[in-house]
């Protein structure tokens, strides 16, 4: 209905004395908006849409989606309560390095999915790794994804996009020996390091955080509690209490012979706080610890390129080679979600089909018998 009197029924059209058409309508706070065309076909289109928006419970404010996209990437950090310093300090960086760029002065409701496509795309021609570039259009995805759910946009563009496939390098496992030629190869200081991240499946972060205080090495089995980490963000380090996860945090039983040596290493080098300390006492920076201890002794052992991290992949797959089944490994790894184990150790597990069918022969055998 075109109306010219003061009356307003909402979504309605207003023409103007210029000849204009006027669309009147409330946005999702209730305030009253317009907009203006110059064709009473668009303004009957628009007045169709708002109608439609509506009453499906999607009304989108087009005020609202003509925010920048840096702006809104501010208020999106600043809603961000629950993210570690790290993360933070990682959303921050892929925003600065490879959103802003290409997306910040662009109004988020103008965002198509075609313009998130092609940002991808650039993205591999520029050599990206897959890995990479799909962390970076997580980030992208849930910032869409927030702006639909606070009504500055009807859908997320974030939709059907196509990323670079992961093709997974084979990680490597050292050996018992090799893990033995590393530990005496270095320093006598840090040699139970080696034992403790090979064995238990310790991130460095966890290594290094590790407080003296959640050491049992009077329980039987003996014990030791993940509770504290050690971070860098922002260009320093940090300690960070709770941990990375719910899952993260956990109690893992000790072998005997770890829990010797860590009996010895503590007499040894007592610290009030931490089981590993740096020489002069505080927590272990990595920077530091893999400059001046780790590539040292992996170069002694002769056992070339070997990260600290490939330690905890040792673990892992010791403990698949003694039997354990993918849900003690899960929990002993610290992994939140049983994908996480199965993506990155499940070809580890032994197939063990031909045993299941025997012992469901025995199962119906007994009954029988």
């Amino acid at each position: 209905m075109i109306t010219g009197g003061k009356r307003k029924v909402e979504p309605a059209i207003w023409r103007s004395s210029s000849g204009s058409y006027q669309v009147h309508y409330r946005d999702s706070t209730g305030k009253q908006r317009a907009k203006t065309f110059d064709r009473l076909i668009d303004a009957r289109s628009f007045k169709a849409e708002m109608r439609l928006r509506k009453q499906r419970g999607d009304h989108v404010d087009p005020a609202a989606a003509r925010i920048k996209f840096d702006v809104w990437a501010d208020q999106f950090l600043e809603q961000k309560l629950s993210l570690r310093e790290r993360t933070l300090d990682k959303y921050e960086s892929a925003l600065r390095s490879h959103l802003l760029p290409t997306f910040g002065h662009a109004r988020v409701g103008g965002i198509r999915r075609s313009d998130v496509q092609s940002w991808v795309v650039s993205l591999k021609r520029e050599g990206y790794a897959p890995e990479t570039i799909r962390g970076l259009y997580t980030i992208l995805a849930s910032m869409m994804k927030l702006a639909e759910e606070d009504g500055l946009i009807a859908r997320s563009p974030c939709r059907r996009i196509e990323l670079p496939p992961i093709v997974r390098e084979e990680q490597r496992f050292l050996t018992t020996s090799e893990v033995e030629s590393l530990a005496h190869e270095i320093v006598p200081r840090y040699r139970a390091v080696v034992y403790v991240a090979a064995y238990l499946g310790l991130r460095w972060q966890e290594v290094a955080g590790l407080k003296t205080k959640y050491v049992n090495l009077n329980s039987v089995p003996a014990t030791l509690r993940v509770v504290s980490t050690i971070e860098r963000a922002r260009g320093r380090y940090s300690v960070v209490d709770l941990g990375k996860s719910k899952a993260a945090r956990r109690t893992l039983k000790m072998p005997s012979f770890l829990r010797d040596m860590l009996s010895v290493h503590l007499d040894e080098f007592p610290n009030q706080l931490w089981v590993f300390s740096a020489r002069r006492g505080g927590f272990l920076r990595y920077d530091n610890f893999r400059t001046r201890i780790w590539d040292p002794s992996v170069q002694r052992a002769g056992l070339g390129k070997v990260t600290f991290h490939e330690l905890r992949h040792t673990a892992a797959a010791f403990m698949i080679d003694e039997g354990g089944d993918p849900l003690q490994v899960k929990r002993r790894m610290g992994h939140e979600d049983i994908r996480t184990t199965l993506n990155s150790y499940g070809h580890l597990f032994p197939d063990r089909e031909d045993e299941l069918v025997a012992a469901l022969d025995r199962r119906r055998a007994v009954v029988i018998a």
